[in-house]
């Protein structure tokens, strides 16, 4: 994919960011079928950051984390990627 066909992809994909840029879900990207690599790599080329899943607080008081063998384990997937303002242009 060429410069200008993954920034219209990502200018039709994003939405409005809280901190007033724009954020594009991994989801929507892979839904679309496009060039994952390329999207990313162009995201990041841009100032576009991964935003990573919170991992849920363990539960069972404080000694909960010892009830699950897994417990902090669990690898943290990239839902979003934020773009700064005006990185869409």
């Amino acid at each position: 994919m060429d410069d200008d066909a993954i920034r219209t992809l990502v200018k039709r994909l994003a939405r409005p960011h809280a901190s007033g840029g724009d954020v594009i879900s991994r989801a929507a990207i892979l839904a679309e079928g496009a060039d994952f690599e390329a999207v990313t790599t162009w995201i990041t080329d841009h100032d576009g950051t991964p935003e990573l899943s919170v991992a849920a607080a363990p539960k069972g008081g404080l000694h909960g984390a010892r009830m699950s063998a897994a417990a902090g384990t669990e690898d943290q997937a990239v839902r979003r990627f934020v773009l700064p303002p005006g990185a869409l242009g």
